[in-house]
């Protein structure tokens, strides 16, 4: 019975069941113990970072003025808290309320009647000598076509995510714009609830207390989940999954 599966779906099980028996060897591991919290370390050294670039304006020398307290760029005569360097931290406050709501409804009928006949005279003979009593070669042939299609859909979520996580800025582009990324890990008993913001901010947007609201992060990655024994119950077993992207019905 397996020999006659094609052979990249045989790999594709075999490579899905390597996997699973890898992540069973690990939880088994784990069975009684709280799940691990990942160690802090440098968002630039983990696999996959990229800098981030950006078209930018050509770079303008600043200018100063030898008797004047006020320099070009400066934002108070006083230092500035806000984080405008690598290594700054800054909070960000994270405010999601979106709600969409789609509804569409689709009809379609099509009807179509034809015929074919032989009238006058050939029809005559050919009714006398072709056809049976009950059938007339005015009515030879007749088609009738009914086709009709209806499609109903709706959409409706409601989402809304309210928190804060302190992010550090790993990057400062040629026009002053700050590349930052946070992560945030809380452990509630065998649950491990993940943080994740990423973006890029102008310093002209972080407030006096050292804050940026999310909807003001450019290119805005913000991710929120979970790892552990609930989050594990609500995914489908890797066999599932497997089958669901393979079988095509």
């Amino acid at each position: 019975m397996l020999t006659s599966l094609p052979r990249n779906l045989l790999a594709s099980i075999a490579l899905s069941a390597l996997a699973a028996g890898c992540g069973t060897a690990d939880k088994l591991a784990n069975v009684g113990q709280q799940p691990a919290l990942n160690a802090i370390q440098d968002p630039t050294t983990t696999p996959g970072y990229r800098p981030v670039q950006m078209p930018m304006p050509e770079p303008q020398q600043a200018h100063y003025n030898p008797n004047s307290l006020w320099q070009s760029g400066s934002r108070a005569f006083f230092k500035d808290q806000r984080a405008s360097q690598v290594g700054d931290i800054l909070t960000v406050v994270v405010t999601i309320d979106d709600q969409a709501e789609i509804e569409n409804k689709t009809e379609r009928s099509r009807s179509e009647t034809s015929g074919a006949g032989v009238g006058g005279a050939l029809g005559t003979a050919i009714d006398t000598i072709f056809m049976p009593a009950s059938v007339a070669a005015s009515d030879l042939a007749s088609t009738n076509s009914n086709s009709s299609f209806e499609g109903d859909g709706s959409v409706d979520r409601n989402e809304t995510l309210q928190t804060t996580v302190a992010a550090v800025v790993t990057q400062v582009l040629p026009n002053g714009n700050l590349v930052i990324e946070g992560r945030q890990e809380v452990r509630v008993n065998f649950e491990v609830r993940e943080m994740i913001v990423a973006g890029i901010v102008r310093p002209e947007d972080i407030t006096a207390n050292n804050r940026i609201a999310s909807e003001q992060i450019a290119e805005a990655r913000i991710g929120y989940g979970g790892r552990g024994q609930i989050s594990d119950v609500q995914q489908p077993r890797v066999g599932n999954q497997v089958l669901d992207i393979l079988l095509p019905f």
